[in-house]
């Protein structure tokens, strides 16, 4: 199906995340890109043009929060950005709203309850945060 052609990137120093989060979103049926690395995300946003882009938040020398906001200036307005970490949830709520973040997403949560909630939000109206 069209609409389930999402292009999501997900940014995580952690290769075996990595690796796990790519199957799985890939056998949901989307387009996946991969970094682990802080360098380079904003041109990859640029010509990857992802729908989502999962950023893990603990990433050595530059952390999600911060990545988020230097490829936001980068990304087009369609790209919705969510952190990704295993930190308590109301930790996670509050990083996620004080970078401007779109959302949050527990690495708890795996399979198909990921990719409901990256389709809903892809889907949400503009400026809705989750």
């Amino acid at each position: 199906m069209a609409e389930d052609l999402y292009r999501v990137l997900v940014v995580d120093d952690d290769t075996m995340q990595l690796e796990l989060l790519e199957r799985t979103l890939r056998s949901e049926g989307f387009v996946v890109m991969t970094c682990s690395s802080p360098i380079g995300v904003t041109s990859i946003v640029r010509s990857f043009v992802p729908h989502v882009v999962l950023m893990d938040v603990d990433i050595p020398a530059l952390s999600g929060d911060r990545i988020l906001a230097l490829a936001r200036k980068s990304a087009p307005p369609m790209t919705r950005f969510l952190l990704h970490s295993a930190a308590d949830e109301a930790v996670l709520r509050r990083l996620a709203k004080e970078a401007d973040a779109d959302g949050w997403i527990s690495k708890s949560t795996t399979g198909a309850e990921l990719a409901t909630r990256i389709r809903a939000l892809v889907k949400a109206p503009s400026g809705v945060r989750r």
